[in-house]
């Protein structure tokens, strides 16, 4: 315990050396980042604090080497380890690079898939699993395996780095409780590495606290989120793999969860994936009307419970241990409904987007119908056998009204057949007319044109009959009585489909 209190101090003192200097260069080198709508504060703030996490890390581990105790003695160069520093300074690298000068995300998921590849090369994977009884291998999912979990921690970190203090506070909370379980299992060459990880974080959160002075960066949160996926796979190996490595997930939940929730948020709401936006945990809270400070405070608490819930969950047995996971789950399902998380996933959002995916991929039968009605009218090679389809279309959907005008085309003419005057439909009780000059007119017995057309509740839609190439072949209107029965939740897009299906059959004809 004193070596691991001496590392600690060690890589705190040389943190709260080093953050100044990197904030000095971030000044001088133009790693500065700038206020907008996204950001919280007002003034440019360098953003390589990652850099004093980064050379305190690795200054203290080398410092580390130079003692003689039996936990520093642990402390030695393997291929995992190895490959594993290799992978966090390639991530590192990156996201530095973008504090300085933007990358695309396409580029820097790539690099963080490459970094993770890194580690797995170096056999740090994830290949098996102990869910109580049973005994899971992976097999030739385990790389897939392994580099999802070291891009969801990256990820998880780098989207959390919000607010002042965020990021680099919940990273400490759960690298002391890592500290904490790696001491029990007395795996105690991953507590000397957590244990210099927190040292460097406290050390620079010094400063990134509310109003902070320098931010971590991307470099910074892509190195602490590879470094905590892989020490936590490296620390697992020793134990039950599948109860382990529900650890970090518990101890990380806040950032967790806000890296599962986002794409499922910006795919709700039409967004690109890899787009910033202002929908994260802590915006949230701020949009509550707390303040900066108070809701990263509010996380901070959050993510202590959890620490101290992940201790409680290593001594539990399976009944208990799901029981457990159980009150968690309620406890979140109350937290993200009390901060509106669920206005994004409304019941009622969520179903009237599965219909309209049932819809427009034809499950539904109404959409199947309407298909069958749409063939017949592309189909149709004489314009009054066109308006008779057209009629039948206009009457399952439920219109009060309706007038096509074709307009007078040589083409047109060998298409008429002047001795129908009449269409037939479904409802004989439909009146559809030809008249003279070329215009057809379908009205529903119940509507009387002079006077329901001018009442308020009358929807109109005039639709041009205009192909690609902008040629007009005529106009369609359409007339509906929304107090007798209202607009259905595809009727518009119906009438688009229906709109192409005649210009379709009119140039065929």
């Amino acid at each position: 315990m004193t070596t691991l209190l001496a590392i600690f101090l060690i890589s705190l003192l040389f943190s709260l050396i080093s953050t100044p200097v990197a904030k000095y260069l971030g000044q001088k080198l133009g790693a500065m980042d700038m206020p907008n709508e996204r950001k919280c504060h007002q003034t440019p703030i360098p953003r390589n604090g990652g850099l004093a996490i980064v050379f305190t890390f690795f200054l203290t581990l080398c410092i580390m080497s130079l003692f003689n105790t039996d936990i520093s003695n642990k402390l030695h160069l393997n291929r995992p380890m190895i490959f594993l520093f290799i992978g966090s300074l390639i991530c590192f690298g990156v996201g530095l690079f973008d504090d300085f000068k933007r990358l695309g995300p396409y580029i820097k998921f790539s690099v963080q898939i490459l970094a993770a590849s890194v580690a797995f090369m170096g056999g740090i994977r994830i290949e098996f699993f102990h869910l109580g009884n049973f005994h899971i291998h992976a097999g030739i999912l385990s790389y897939f395996i392994t580099v999802f979990w070291f891009v969801f921690f990256i990820n998880a970190i780098n989207l959390i780095d919000g607010l002042d203090g965020l990021a680099a506070g919940v990273t400490f909370f759960a690298c002391i409780v890592l500290v904490v379980l790696s001491i029990l299992q007395k795996d105690f060459l991953i507590a000397v590495l957590f244990t210099t990880l927190s040292g460097s974080i406290l050390g620079f959160l010094r400063y990134n606290f509310n109003p902070a002075s320098i931010f971590m960066g991307d470099g910074g949160s892509y190195f602490l989120g590879y470094i905590i996926a892989g020490l936590s796979v490296m620390g697992a190996v020793k134990s039950q793999l599948g109860a382990a490595m529900l650890i970090p997930l518990v101890a990380l939940g806040v950032p967790i969860f806000d890296t599962m929730i986002s794409p499922l948020r910006r795919f709700m709401l039409g967004q690109a994936m890899f787009k910033p936006d202002k929908g994260h945990i802590h915006h949230r809270l701020i949009e509550k009307g707390l303040s900066a400070r108070r809701s990263v405070l509010i996380i901070y608490a959050i993510s202590i419970c959890l620490c101290l819930l992940s201790i409680l969950l290593v001594n539990f047995r399976n009944e208990q241990a799901g029981l457990f996971l159980i009150i968690l789950g309620s406890g979140s399902v109350v937290f993200i409904r009390k901060i509106g998380y669920f206005d994004y996933f409304a019941t009622d959002k969520i179903y009237g987007w599965f219909r309209d995916v049932t819809d427009e991929a034809g499950f539904t039968r109404d959409r199947r119908t309407f298909l069958s009605l749409q063939l017949e009218i592309i189909n149709a090679r004489e314009l009054n056998a066109l308006w008779g389809k057209i009629c039948n279309a206009l009457e399952r959907l439920e219109f009060d009204m309706a007038e096509l005008i074709i307009h007078d085309t040589p083409e047109m003419n060998q298409g008429l057949n002047t001795s129908l005057t009449i269409i037939p439909v479904h409802n004989t009780n439909h009146d559809c007319r030809l008249n003279k000059n070329f215009e057809w007119i379908w009205i529903r017995d119940t509507f009387i044109n002079e006077q329901d057309i001018s009442k308020n509740s009358t929807f109109k839609i005039e639709l041009p009959l205009l192909n690609d190439e902008n040629q007009s072949f005529g106009t369609l209107l359409l007339i509906k009585d929304l107090q007798r029965n209202t607009i259905s939740h595809y009727t518009l897009r119906r009438v688009e489909h229906l709109r192409r299906s005649i210009i379709s059959a009119l140039a065929a004809i």
